[in-house]
């Protein structure tokens, strides 16, 4: 059983990688206040994990974001290889087909294309701080 503390206790990578993180964006991306917190914070932190564990690069995740502005989140989710790789697309794809099943306007294409870009941007802080840390630093 958790405590009400254990909510403001940092989760470890391996606690975030247990993330539904196709879940969370269904129910982040329809519901504002806690649902999204949670995707735009442990989800994008799990997301960019799973990306990292894939070898992505955040410019791959950048430029996918950029393709769920022009064409959608349904365009994105039926490309043959929405991130280079057989794994890492059918990462993208989970979370891309998750995603077209809540997304419905532009406002929510564009809400995905945030977390998106948010998660690039994690991942490349996290490549940044490996490559000058070495790699027993964590973030």
């Amino acid at each position: 059983m958790s405590t009400p503390d254990d909510r403001f206790r940092p989760k470890t990578d391996d606690e975030l990688r247990q993330l539904d993180v196709p879940a969370m964006l269904r129910y982040g991306l329809a519901f504002a206040g806690p649902h999204r917190a949670a995707l735009f914070g442990e989800g994008a932190i799990a997301a960019a994990l799973a990306a990292e564990r894939l070898g992505v690069v955040p410019r791959s995740l950048a430029f996918l974001a950029e393709v769920v502005r022009s064409g959608g989140a349904r365009y994105a989710a039926d490309l043959p290889e929405p991130l280079p790789g057989p794994e890492p697309a059918s990462l993208a794809r989970d979370w891309l087909t998750s995603a077209a099943t809540t997304v419905t306007t532009v406002d929510g294409d564009q809400l995905l294309a945030r977390w998106l870009d948010a998660v690039a941007e994690i991942l490349g802080l996290r490549r940044t701080v490996r490559s000058t840390d070495g790699p027993a630093r964590r973030l």
